[in-house]
């Protein structure tokens, strides 16, 4: 923030700031935006490149803002493209952005072309870039026969993939006939252009289906090509096949594959070109065969790889650089190595530029008859033709304005007119692009407006006002200030006036407080705005608490008496250890005095007093020490008696020497000497520590500082506490010097996009070594600016730039000066000017659904230069779509991840299955987030459901009615329900299963003709077409026959019966007995060797023969029905010794995921179909999810 300084002067006078004519800044006031007219801006436009999906609408987007508000037109290919005859077309309300109808009968490739939008209102004509729409396309592979390859183990090998050309191109990947991804390594690769390649074939590489697959993002469609089978002969099956076949040429040499050194497969020769854009990625391919497998090593001809840029990837056979620059060109070596010798290729690397902008025009306000300029500077390579339009029109086709002159990269103005407002394009174009920019100028006649609403400042007595008067005004005004009835002389120390109007007083005194008004004029008129500035007494602690020490169980009391303004009201607190008083009965807080009762160890600390107004604060602490409660002893042990006679010698400089007569010790010696200083000048009546010295000492030589005047006391210290201070020395006052020291701290941060604060720590007041302190504050734009930007300012902490660019490093210095001279010459400092929100929204953003559970999202990340600061990651909202059950909700439940700013692509995690969701991207700096990216539709696949509670009612002898209610989460439409039982028999063994399939639509069936008093499991569980649901299970009785029950019960009663039942106990009885004692000598008894004989029946398997279950065991009611199977209870499938990890997930989230970041397919949500009986088997997965799952 640009200030000038006024000294005070004798004359009654209107103070008054001047101003430098200059292009006007319009303050971001919403009111005051909403009254100027402005020309359009456009502030959302779809990309260039617009490649949409057929299957959707087409939306073309172009938003502008201006005042009046503007109207928007298309062209298409060149011409007027008259929307309202086209029925399928339409424009949103306020908006120039196009929706075509394509999901009601349009055709896409009917709307493919170039678009243009133009918002247009009185005040000018802003264009939008030509958008290129292009419709999507996925193409079949070619018919194709493919013959089976057999080959020589050892040779290399390239399996062709060719894949179709698609729009945007197709990712290509290589799977088995069992949808796996094909295992890839050093010796296996799949190439940038999609073809397999074998440095050398091994048998294990015989398969009968190599299979390529290309996936076409935008429409999410995958086609595959004609399998390859493949055979690799070993040498000992060659020579069998050839001993069988061959009778007059050996088909496959004299001998076997040998050893060999390597040869490139891909690029071919020693030497390629290769050219690529600045800001693209550069991707260097090598691809070796060789015998042994050989390794690829990188090297750039003198120079070394930018290793922040840099990444090796594909078993270090390509090299990968991101965001490509000039310094990229040059000549890269690849070498291929094994231990018969090496080959290397030289790609020449020529790095060519799209164009790019070094300085972008921008908006330019100006006063009329001011003058002004708008500067187009771009660079690339080629260099780029500039183009210059006015209003969408070639500037040499407007109407002559003699206020306008076009030199080459630059517009200038002289004595512009208000009719002079327009919207300039500049189009800066070579052989790879171009680049549009729309840049208006605004010639505004306003008159002055004071947009302040504060009326009242309160400030501290001794410190600085501020007195804030933002306005704005075309032509540009002048600033007035006023003291008291707007004829009052200043007098006293002077002001301070700032550009953007604001009135400093850097010391405020009790004379300052008063009426103030500000005063803003120009030719087209004047406003005015008085506030009041009251100057209030410092608040101060004028009793302080004091250094106490007690016995343990004794009491305690501290004082801490307070001065403050008494317009001011105060709050007083204390602290223990700087932490809040402990909530204990023993403390009691009355007006200004702490009393702490029955002492013991742990309330010994620090204790401070806080004195708080609004202004400001105060503060003051005491030492509280506990000591062990003691009986008086015979002799007296207390603290020593305060040191006398203080004297000064030998006075320099910056130096004394002090003298002092210890006191009584009282019977325990004393360990130190405490030697405090009070600065009589600027602080009188606080004492701070100067040093400390060993309690046989009486004399300390005292380092001092300039310009203080010094008074000096002792402190006796021994075992039992501090002696009283000693009586103060006389006073020795140093001489004035230059500052020692610069500011600490210099920090440069923008708190708006266009200024720079620049802050640090000030000096207190010994480190200024005189009077009249202060800064002297240099700025200068890094790498840009070579002269100093340099202004003095009184003892503050902080300085405002004002009118700085968004988000630029400033070298920034802070120096101490007072009367006497400057302080060192200070360092540099690296600061920053303000952030400002990004400006765009990521681009390409796409969804990839790999599961029931998860998504994968990409964007492109945003250029740097529109982040317009620290760049701090990407957050991807996303959130349910409405549908008709929760349309009436008014709140919609949203999840947001993070990612680091170098993500361009992450993981959704955690989706539910069969459910309509809708993202957008937005880019994050430290101001906040950017505009949205278009929101993106997605739906997940349907899932397996969740358990359906069976439950079992209503038993007869020979039947059960069953009954359930659906599965709380379906995750997709119910196909049917799956009841499997079987019977337990007495001995806990299965009888064999019986399945019942049930329609979906039905909630209770009814088991018949089952066998009374028997007990059942039931298995039970529910079907999507994706495969069944989690397992419910359940065991029921059946009822007994009332005639059995009653034959029962008479047998029970009958005494023959109860006769034996006495007989049999009794011979258990003797047999227990036996059986101890044969165990305690050693022995086995019968019921041991049974255990020996018979394993546990819960590890018995099933018989695979007739698909019988093994004995039953009710430990576990969800073990699963087949003993050995490898599904698990929960019916998911486990993976064992998987090495994937998760790498693309937000913060917090865990889970696994292949290398190049797709979720594997065993996670991919699909629960496989349990198999209950021995002759049944799995279902097979789905093609399209295994394919999704892996790419």
């Amino acid at each position: 923030m640009q200030k000038k300084r006024l000294l005070p002067c004798s004359a009654p006078l209107v103070l008054i700031l001047c101003q430098v004519l200059t292009a006007l800044e319009v303050p971001l006031d919403p009111q005051l935006l909403e009254q100027l007219p402005q020309p359009p801006t456009i502030t959302h436009q779809s990309p260039k490149n617009y490649i949409v999906d057929p299957r959707e609408n087409i939306v073309i987007q172009c938003e502008a803002k201006g005042k009046p508000p503007p109207s928007f037109s298309w062209t298409r290919n060149g011409t007027l493209f008259d929307t309202e005859k086209d029925p399928l077309v339409t424009m949103k309300p306020n908006s120039g952005t196009l929706e075509i109808n394509i999901i009601n009968g349009g055709k896409t490739e009917a709307y493919e072309g170039e678009y243009q939008c133009t918002a247009k209102n009185d005040r000018g004509t802003a264009v939008s870039n030509i958008i290129v729409v292009r419709q999507s396309r996925s193409p079949l592979w070619t018919k194709e026969k493919i013959e089976p390859i057999v080959i020589q183990q050892g040779m290399p090998l390239v399996l062709p993939c060719k894949p179709p050309r698609g729009l945007p191109p197709p990712v290509v990947f290589w799977m088995d006939n069992f949808f796996q991804r094909l295992p890839q390594n050093g010796r296996i690769s799949q190439g940038l252009n999609g073809d397999l390649y074998f440095s050398n074939v091994q048998p294990e590489d015989s398969r009968d289906f190599y299979i390529c697959y290309a996936r076409f993002n935008l429409t999410q469609t995958i086609h595959q090509k004609q399998p390859i089978s493949l055979k690799v002969l070993s040498t000992d099956s060659m020579n069998e096949t050839i001993a069988a076949n061959l009778t007059d040429t050996d088909f496959y040499g004299d001998s076997p594959a040998e050893n060999r050194s390597p040869s490139l497969l891909v690029p071919t020769g020693h030497t390629s070109n290769r050219t690529v854009l600045r800001g693209e990625v550069l991707l260097l391919e090598c691809i070796a065969e060789g015998l042994p497998t050989p390794e690829i090593r990188w090297n750039k001809e003198g120079a070394e790889f930018p290793s922040d840029r840099v990444f090796f990837e594909n078993y270090n056979k390509t090299l990968k650089i991101i965001e490509v620059s000039e310094a990229d060109a040059g000549k890269y070596r690849c070498t291929a190595h094994n231990d018969r010798g090496s080959f290397h290729h030289i790609i020449t690397v020529i790095v060519k530029a799209a164009p790019y902008w070094i300085t972008e025009p921008k908006n330019l306000v100006l006063s009329p008859g001011e003058d002004g300029t708008l500067i187009c500077r771009p660079n690339g390579n080629p260099s780029p033709s500039i183009t210059w339009l006015i209003n969408g029109v070639a500037i040499e086709l407007a109407p002559h304005d003699p206020s306008r002159k076009v030199e080459g990269d630059t517009v200038m103005f002289t004595k512009v007119q208000e009719r002079a407002s327009a919207v300039y394009q500049c189009n800066a174009s070579n052989i790879y692009g171009y680049k549009l920019a729309n840049a208006f100028v605004n010639v505004l006649a306003e008159k002055p407006r004071i947009l302040s609403s504060k009326k009242v400042y309160q400030v501290i007595a001794n410190k600085a006002a501020f007195l804030d008067c933002p306005f704005f005004g075309s032509p540009f005004p002048r600033i007035a200030w006023f003291k008291g009835m707007q004829t009052s002389v200043l007098h006293g120390n002077g002001y301070i006036f700032h550009d953007n109007g604001t009135l400093e007083v850097p010391v405020a005194q009790k004379d300052s407080s008063g009426t103030y008004t500000c005063v803003a004029r120009n030719n087209l008129g004047t406003d005015q705005k008085t506030v009041e500035l009251e100057v209030k007494d410092p608040t101060m602690i004028i009793s302080q608490p004091e250094y106490k020490v007690i016995q343990r169980y004794g009491s305690a009391s501290f004082e801490c008496k307070v001065k403050h303004d008494p317009t001011l009201a105060v709050e007083l607190l204390w602290l223990k250890d700087n932490s809040d008083l402990p909530i204990d009965e023993r403390f009691i807080i009355e007006n200004e005095r702490l009393s702490i009762k029955n002492i013991t160890d742990k309330d010994k600390g620090t204790y401070t007093c806080v004195a708080n107004t609004t202004l400001d604060s105060a503060s003051a602490s005491a030492v509280l020490t506990v000591v062990e409660a003691t009986l008086p002893p015979p002799v007296k042990n207390d603290r020593p008696e305060a040191p006398s006679d203080l004297e000064l010698t030998d006075p320099l400089e910056k130096s004394v020497q002090l003298s002092w007569v210890p006191g009584d010790d009282n019977n325990s010696p004393i360990t130190e000497f405490i030697i405090e200083y009070e600065d009589g000048m600027r602080e009188p009546g606080t004492w701070q520590l100067q040093t400390k010295v060993s309690g046989t000492q009486t004399t300390a030589s005292l380092k001092l500082s300039p310009y203080v005047n010094y008074s000096f006391r002792v402190i006796a210290v021994n075992e039992i506490g501090r002696s009283d201070p000693s009586v103060p020395s006389e006073r020795y006052m140093t001489k004035a010097a230059e500052p020692d020291i610069n500011p600490s701290d210099i920090k440069g941060i923008g708190t708006e996009p266009d200024n720079l604060v620049i802050t640090w720590n000030p000096l207190n007041g010994f480190d200024s070594n005189g009077p009249g302190l202060q800064y002297k504050v240099s700025w200068r734009q890094k790498d840009f600016d070579e002269e100093w930007t340099s202004v003095i300012v009184a003892n503050v902490s902080k300085y405002i730039v004002s009118g700085t660019p968004t988000f630029v490093p400033y070298e920034i210095k802070v120096q101490a000066l007072n009367d006497l001279g400057y302080a060192p010459e200070p360092p540099v400092v690296i600061g920053h000017s303000g952030e400002d929100l990004p400006m765009v929204a990521p681009g390409n953003v796409e969804v990839e659904v790999l599961n029931a559970t998860l998504a994968k999202v990409q964007w492109d990340a945003v250029p740097l230069t529109t982040v317009r600061g620290h760049l701090q990651g990407y957050r991807v909202y996303y959130w349910k779509a409405i549908n008709q059950t929760n349309r009436n909700r008014r709140h919609i439940e949203k999840w947001m991840l993070t990612f680091a700013g170098n993500r361009t692509h992450g993981m959704l995690p955690g989706l539910l299955p069969n459910t309509n969701y809708i993202l957008n991207v937005r880019v994050v700096n430290g101001k906040g987030e950017g505009p949205s990216s278009k929101d993106k539709y997605f739906e997940t696949p349907e899932g397996v459901p969740s358990m359906a509670i069976l439950q079992i009612h209503h038993r007869t002898s020979d039947s059960l009615t069953l009954t359930w209610s659906p599965p709380v989460h379906p995750n997709g439409v119910l196909t049917q329900y799956t009841l499997k039982y079987q019977s337990i028999n007495a001995t806990h063994e299965l009888g064999p299963p019986v399945e019942v399939i049930i329609p979906a639509n039905e909630s209770s069936y009814i088991l018949k003709n089952l066998n009374q008093n028997t007990r059942y499991k039931f298995y039970f569980y529910a079907h999507t077409a994706v495969g069944p649901g989690i397992q419910s299970t359940q065991e029921a009785v059946t009822a007994m026959d009332e005639a059995m029950a009653s034959r029962q019960v008479d047998i029970a009663t009958q005494g023959w019966f109860i006769g034996l039942m006495c007989a049999v106990a009794l011979l258990i009885l003797v047999l227990l007995i036996v059986c101890f004692i044969r165990r305690n000598k050693g022995g086995k008894y019968p019921v041991k060797e049974k255990e020996d004989a018979h394993a546990d029946p819960e590890i018995q398997p099933m018989k695979e023969d007739d698909g019988t279950f093994g004995e039953y065991s009710d430990a576990e009611d969800h073990k699963p029905l087949k003993k050995g199977s490898r599904t698990p209870s929960d019916r998911t499938v486990k993976k064992e010794d998987s090495d994937d990890s998760l790498v693309d997930y937000g913060e917090g989230v865990n889970g696994q995921f292949n290398e190049d970041g797709s979720f594997i397919g065993q996670y991919s949500g699909k629960k496989e179909k349990e198999p209950v009986e021995g002759n049944e088997s799995s279902e097979a997965p789905s093609p399209v999810n295994a394919m999704n799952s892996f790419v």
